[in-house]
């Protein structure tokens, strides 16, 4: 499968593409397009025609964007929210599926904790994709958008997988949400080289 990951902004967007084959990650492309000055709706025009660009160069199955979250400044988050809607308005006229997290459901899939901060998620796409040195910001904020969407994905197929295997019974976890956040967190942890 294949994720294309949006951290979207109205001055610059991070992007990512990456490739997910029986539970390992590979990097394809990352980086960040800056959005010129100027008008907002020749700016949000902007930001639409990027992501169709990388949806159409490199043909990804799915997208996944970062949730707004509400700033001290309502005017920011309001921007912020038309940046977001360009970019899911594009992948959504590109095909794709868009599957949105929460910034906090984010740094806990990719770094065990919702409180991570930026450079430790930095840290943990440097060693996920085994980069020479740090990613910018927000190139790994998508690629960590990117890999909450994989692990999503991987859960959905699992469990979609227990229903099928069980024929007309109900299926149903008794972990739950927790118990998955948990072994994300393991293989997190495994991934960094901690014991889980």
């Amino acid at each position: 499968m294949r994720i294309l990951g949006i951290d979207p902004g109205l001055n610059k967007t991070g992007f990512s593409v990456i490739d997910m084959n029986a539970g390992s990650f590979t990097l394809i492309t990352a980086g960040v397009f800056r959005v010129p000055k100027g008008e907002l709706s020749s700016r949000l025009s902007h930001i639409f025609r990027c992501i169709q660009e990388l949806a159409s160069e490199y043909h990804p199955d799915i997208a996944a964007c970062e949730k707004v979250f509400v700033n001290v400044n309502p005017q920011s988050t309001l921007l912020l929210g038309q940046a977001r809607g360009a970019a899911i308005c594009s992948a959504a006229v590109a095909g794709l599926p868009v599957r949105e997290f929460t910034p906090t459901e984010i740094k806990q899939a990719v770094t065990g904790s919702g409180r991570a901060e930026k450079p430790q998620i930095q840290a943990m796409m440097v060693r996920i994709f085994s980069l020479p040195e740090n990613p910018q910001a927000d190139a790994a904020d998508a690629m960590a958008c990117a890999l909450t969407a994989a692990q999503t994905e991987a859960m959905t197929a699992l469990t979609g997988a227990a229903k099928t295997s069980m024929g007309n019974a109900r299926f149903t976890s008794r972990g739950g949400a927790k118990s998955s956040r948990r072994a994300w967190a393991a293989r997190v942890a495994e991934m960094k080289g901690d014991k889980p």
